[in-house]
């Protein structure tokens, strides 16, 4: 395949669908088929979990659907409601308005358009690299802490208790004052609907494959089993009057495609932006990390790849579209694409067609679904977001880095007792000190050169032959502010330790970068080490900091030269 012109970046349907064959019509539909099936009571629980009528759910999963189609850059992800940023909904739009009401509805409309919007803009300006301050253990934290948060949620309708709260510490407070109450038909129905989901992920799979059934086909029909279930509750809630006798059922969902759906321009809206702005933020990184994780992943696969950029702006345009459809905040889902990718889906039209099949399910199914129970939506939920927790990483993380298991940890608690917003706003915030002071202490080793060959290593770990009158320095980080009276500090210490010095080489081959207070520095350290007679000189400079240096006035004033390798430095100055 051409690669793509700048047109057809900016709209990749215009660069894949010039390919679009007849093979690929089929592998296409029938995972849309599959996903369809998937995604019909995964996004009527996740309106569930975001607080949502049932219907909204349905309707953030056609629009997205269509329109990341047209901007996406991955051939297999499936956006729509996931876990994660459904909780977030529900914890954003439960600050603002009450459940169950309008203004609750409008506020994720609100907040789904706002989180839209952002995501458009940065892919507009290409700001995916922002992404990048939510950091591996941040992420890892963050999500293990929504996982039990998610499961912790569910207990009110795996229980049939008005338990309320948006942290673990609230939940298990009222937890124990609800118990009295627990309804047994509920209890009975969760519980039935937990151990279903459980022994069809570990056990269905190798059972088919013992009938003979394809790995491939037995992976498919486990992944899809969340149906059977539904169905199986559905008609046994239905055939035994389970809701007159007090089991919360999903109720009416109303028939019919979506309509547009915009907010009015009044000042409660205005309102909503102003409260909601912060969570659409956070909303659109965790998003946009969880999409292109997954968009990643499986490219990988195939070796294809996909351009941060424009999945920015493709999820931006979807959230937009589920903004305007009376949906709430959608994201590539994992457990979906993963699904759609294993079906065999070859093109973004997968889910166009899934979009098509979701509509048909809007039009005809939604009757069948009055009788679902909300207890056995809550129980797909529990074993879906129990995968998200990774109790391994803690351990992983301790072992190999303890300023990153302080920042996971920190996450992960904050989450559970303070809130998605609190823990999200915390991790990213220790990420960005845990950088800052890293970099401030960058590493600095005394080198020397390994005999027989023109190799300088650090003279703690390897051994090597050394100079009285010469110290070799080597900076391992970029130089800039923070680190700039680090390195002053550093060279003044390590003179004072080496009277008998006469040159000093800063070895550069690290260093990538220099700013302007990185230059004053230098300057203070020649001008310092001129005045103790030591000569201050350069080697392996590369070319953009070199650049940076001709602009200034510190090479006109060095003391020494700037060699072009350390060797070299070595022995001319081995010379004096």
């Amino acid at each position: 395949m051409p690669p793509p012109t700048p047109w057809q970046r900016w709209l990749p349907i215009l660069h894949w669908s010039r390919q679009y064959r007849l093979d690929h019509f089929a592998a296409d539909g029938v995972a849309a088929a599959v996903v369809t099936l998937m995604l019909i009571p995964q996004s009527l629980a996740y309106a569930l979990l975001a607080g949502l009528p049932p219907e909204a759910g349905l309707y953030a999963s056609m629009a997205p659907l269509v329109l990341y189609a047209v901007f996406g850059s991955s051939s297999t992800l499936a956006v729509g409601p996931a876990a994660v940023t459904s909780l977030m909904t529900a914890a954003s739009v439960g600050a603002v308005a009450t459940a169950g009401s309008a203004g609750h509805a409008e506020a994720a409309v609100v907040l789904a358009l706002l989180s839209g919007a952002l995501m458009v803009l940065m892919g507009v300006v290409k700001l995916g690299f922002v992404a990048n301050f939510l950091s591996h253990p941040v992420v890892s934290g963050f999500v293990s802490a929504s996982g039990l948060l998610i499961a912790a949620s569910q207990l009110k309708h795996l229980l049939g208790v008005p338990l309320q709260g948006d942290t673990l510490w609230q939940l298990a407070q009222g937890l124990p004052v609800q118990l009295p109450r627990v309804h047994l038909a509920t209890l009975a129905m969760g519980a039935g609907g937990l151990l279903a989901l459980l022994w069809a992920r570990r056990r269905l799979k190798p059972r088919l494959m013992a009938w003979g059934v394809t790995a491939h086909t037995a992976d498919l029909a486990t992944k899809a089993a969340p149906v059977a279930v539904l169905a199986a509750s559905t008609a046994l809630a239905w055939a035994l009057d389970l809701a007159g006798g007090g089991l919360k059922v999903v109720g009416h969902v109303p028939q019919g495609l979506p309509t547009l759906t915009l907010p009015s321009a009044s000042a409660s809206t205005w309102a909503l932006v102003q409260a909601l702005w912060v969570p659409a933020v956070l909303i659109s990184l965790v998003g946009f990390v969880e999409s292109v994780s997954v968009g990643q992943s499986l490219a990988a696969k195939r070796r294809e790849r996909i351009d941060p950029d424009a999945e920015l702006r493709a999820l931006g345009m979807s959230n937009l579209g589920a903004g305007l459809t009376g949906g709430f905040p959608v994201t590539g889902g994992f457990s979906r694409s993963v699904v759609n990718f294993d079906a065999g889906a070859r093109t973004p039209a997968a889910g166009l067609y899934t979009a098509v099949g979701l509509a048909l399910a809007a039009l005809f199914l939604t009757p069948w679904l009055h009788h679902l129970p909300q207890a056995t939506l809550a129980a797909t939920i529990v074993v879906a977001v129990l995968t998200l927790v990774d109790p391994g990483a803690f351990g992983r993380t301790w072992r190999y880095a303890k300023a990153d298991f302080t920042a996971l940890l920190l996450t992960f608690a904050l989450t559970l007792v303070a809130g998605v917003e609190t823990g999200l706003v915390a991790g990213v915030g220790a990420s960005v000190l845990l950088l800052l002071y890293r970099s401030s202490r960058p590493h600095i080793a005394t080198v020397g050169q390994v005999p027989g060959t023109e190799h300088y290593r650090n003279v703690l770990r390897h051994r090597v032959v050394t100079q009285p009158h010469l110290l070799g320095l080597r900076v391992d980080e970029s130089l800039y502010f923070a680190n700039a009276r680090h390195l002053e500090d550093h060279i003044a210490a390590e003179v004072a330790r080496h009277p008998e010095v006469r040159h000093l080489v800063l070895q550069c081959s690290a260093v990538n970068d220099i700013d302007a207070s990185a230059v004053e520095s230098l300057e203070a350290i020649n001008e310092r080490l001129r005045d103790s007679g030591v000569t201050l000189h350069l080697s392996e400079v590369k070319g953009p900091v070199m650049d940076r240096l001709q602009r200034s006035e510190f090479l006109p004033r060095l003391s020494g030269q700037v060699f072009l390798t350390h060797h070299q430095a070595v022995q001319a100055l081995s010379r004096h």
